[in-house]
């Protein structure tokens, strides 16, 4: 019987939840991360960490949850219906950050553990995440900063990963009632079990460790960038395309809110202003539309021999 060792996953998880709070707040520079502590009806809880209305960052949330239920939701078993009844664990670290300066990346990232369990029968468990960038203004150099450092991450566990999860998070993060993607991607996984767990929670740590080397040094670079109201209406009317992915599609959206989880936590990832303009289109060869012409479609960043500007 394989020895789930939730505990140690766990621990992993704060103190990842501590690292990535510690480097964003010396990034910031004025604000501090606000922290809630909340318990989860069926067992366990949480620790929410928001960042508001900092220097760099307009908006920040990391947190960790770790809960237990009696019933898998059906977000949970639409894909696996013979996990249907199963009580279960699940624990992870999500963060979603939105920036003040629209030179600078929206970031998402998370990774997590299910484990879904039945008397008379051995746990079935999975681990999933990852993380993705979604750019107002693009720069080659940083797409290709960020898919480079997951490629290095995913490189100890085989040659097939990069590329797979990579595919795997451009279909994912696609809004297919606007037919287009929310940014450039990065990784997605989920239902990870293929390896020992032993193997899979290394993996777990790989992505997790990596995602401040892949987004800090992007934020060092852009976030004293100057910027006009024009940005800055076009940074908050492209927001409108991640609220409307997180309401409509995400999967850990549709878990925590049919599992009964803190709402403030499970919408954390909201951006706090947003715009909405009917049926607006980019002036033709500006930088505006150079997001949807150049960087709004998939490319294999990593290979690409050099940099285009």
């Amino acid at each position: 019987m394989t020895k789930i060792k939730t505990e140690q996953v766990k621990n992993y998880l704060l103190s990842l939840q501590d690292a990535i709070c510690a480097a964003l707040e010396e990034q910031d520079g004025e604000r501090v991360f606000s922290e809630e502590s909340w318990e989860y009806h069926g067992g366990g809880g949480g620790r929410a960490r928001v960042l508001e209305g900092g220097h760099v960052f307009e908006k920040a949330g990391v947190n960790f949850s770790f809960v237990k239920g009696e019933r898998l939701p059906a977000s949970a078993t639409a894909k696996r219906p013979e996990l249907e009844g199963r009580s279960f664990q699940a624990m992870g670290v999500s963060l979603v950050i939105h920036p003040d300066n629209p030179f600078v990346p929206t970031s998402h990232a998370n990774v997590r553990l299910m484990v879904a369990e039945k008397d008379g029968e051995e746990p079935v468990w999975w681990f999933g995440g990852g993380y993705d960038l979604t750019p107002y203004y693009g720069f080659e150099e940083d797409c290709q900063h960020w898919h480079s450092t997951a490629k290095t991450a995913c490189e100890p566990f085989g040659e097939s990963v990069y590329p797979r999860y990579k595919k795997w998070c451009d279909d994912y993060f696609f809004l297919k009632h606007r037919n287009e993607p929310r940014g450039i991607g990065g990784l997605f996984y989920d239902d990870l079990n293929e390896w020992p767990f032993e193997r899979c929670f290394e993996f777990m740590q790989a992505v997790g460790n990596s995602f401040i080397d892949a987004y800090i040094p992007i934020v060092e670079k852009r976030r004293q960038t100057p910027f006009s109201e024009q940005h800055k209406q076009f940074q908050q009317y492209r927001r409108g395309r991640y609220v409307e992915f997180n309401l409509v599609y995400d999967r850990g959206t549709l878990f925590g809110l049919q599992s009964g989880g803190r709402t403030e936590s499970i919408l954390m990832s909201l951006p706090p202003l947003v715009r909405w303009n009917y049926n607006w289109q980019p002036e033709p060869g500006s930088e505006e539309a150079r997001l949807y012409d150049v960087f709004l479609k998939p490319r294999d960043w990593v290979n690409e021999p050099e940099v285009l500007r």
